[in-house]
């Protein structure tokens, strides 16, 4: 998009800048003749206040907004990123031009983006989204979690929440913001590759009601999103409410989920991995995942254990047998030594 076409948007928007305001940043509050709120990100409080009234361009036009507390200063365009989680700066744009009820132009020849913006679906862009979403304590995704009887949310740091996630229909519907789980995929050794979103309906009771309530970016082959630092042993699974009720059993465990069967069954080792137990999901594509990761492991002599659930899947056992038959039926499928070192609460 070109600066022109930018500037002209944000004009346009800062004649609305109220009616922006109400919708982008609803946990705030109009005093006079500012909007004010906590943050950029539409957090509650007092520290962001943004012009309703003013010129359209130059020093005190309607729409810009200062964070007191940050320093940070910008227009109307970037209320709607940083409120919508978005990336891609056609994004943004779309959303402004569906906001004012304006018609998208025709796609360039040559794709731009704003400086300082990150690729659509890029490891950076991931690592900017999970960077903008808060830890899960007290939210939305905790209150999901909890609904799923996952209660072990000890160390959840690759977690976090997003209030207005942006989302965008496959085809030609309108953008969407719901609240999602963030999660970040990292390596093994930490580093932020990817992240994977979860859209949720706002009393976090179930998935968002949209047609692909689940997509990742960025580069996941490999990786996963982890739960515990692993050393010599590791669980691995699919999902991450599968992964997080088999943890719920063995507390103690570091455990990663790989989001789908087939990223299950490419993931890459530890150097120190000594014993890897296998968190299936009972159905076609599990049993699959899991013989490439026996084989896998065998061949760089990694001990490979399965775990079954009783049911679908560990979630499934959770939620429907409950913790004690849950942990009574790992106790059982792990090795030994592993019992108190890792089952004890």
């Amino acid at each position: 998009m070109a600066r022109q076409d930018a500037s002209e948007l944000a004009q346009r928007l800062g004649r609305q800048a109220e009616a922006v305001c109400k919708h982008y940043l609803s946990n705030g509050h109009r005093e006079g003749r500012y909007w004010l709120v906590g943050d950029v990100q539409n957090n509650a409080g007092r520290s962001m206040f943004v012009r309703l009234t003013g010129p359209e361009s130059s020093k005190g036009a309607a729409g810009k907004w200062t964070d007191a507390a940050t320093g940070e200063h910008g227009d109307l365009l970037d209320v709607i990123r940083e409120s919508c989680g978005l990336i891609d700066f056609r994004q943004v744009a779309d959303e402004a031009r569906s906001f004012l009820s304006l018609p998208r132009p025709e796609p360039d020849p040559v794709p731009r983006s704003r400086p300082g913006t990150a690729p659509a679906g890029s490891p950076e862009a991931a690592r900017r989204l999970f960077a903008m979403a808060q830890p899960i304590a007290g939210t939305v995704v905790e209150a999901h979690l909890r609904k799923r009887a996952i209660t072990a949310l000890h160390e959840t740091g690759s977690l976090r929440f997003h209030s207005h996630c942006y989302y965008r229909p496959e085809g030609h519907g309108p953008t969407e913001t719901w609240p999602a789980m963030i999660a970040a995929v990292t390596d093994f050794g930490g580093a932020q590759t990817g992240a994977h979103r979860t859209w949720l309906l706002p009393d976090g009771s179930d998935k968002a009601p949209v047609e692909t309530p689940r997509r990742a970016m960025g580069h996941l082959l490999g990786h996963g999103v982890r739960f515990g630092m692993a050393q010599d042993v590791l669980a691995a699974g699919e999902g991450i409410e599968t992964v997080l009720s088999a943890r719920s059993g063995l507390p103690h465990m570091p455990m990663m989920a790989a989001l789908s069967a087939a990223h299950l069954a490419a993931i890459l080792f530890p150097a120190t991995l000594r014993r890897l137990y296998i968190v299936r999901d009972q159905d076609q594509a599990g049993n699959g995942a899991r013989d490439s990761l026996i084989e896998r492991a065998q061949t760089v002599g990694i001990e490979a254990v399965v775990l079954s659930p009783v049911l679908g899947d560990f979630n499934e056992d959770l939620r429907q047998l409950g913790i004690d038959a849950l942990r009574a039926a790992l106790r059982v499928q792990i090795v030994p030594e592993d019992v108190s070192r890792f089952l004890a609460t």
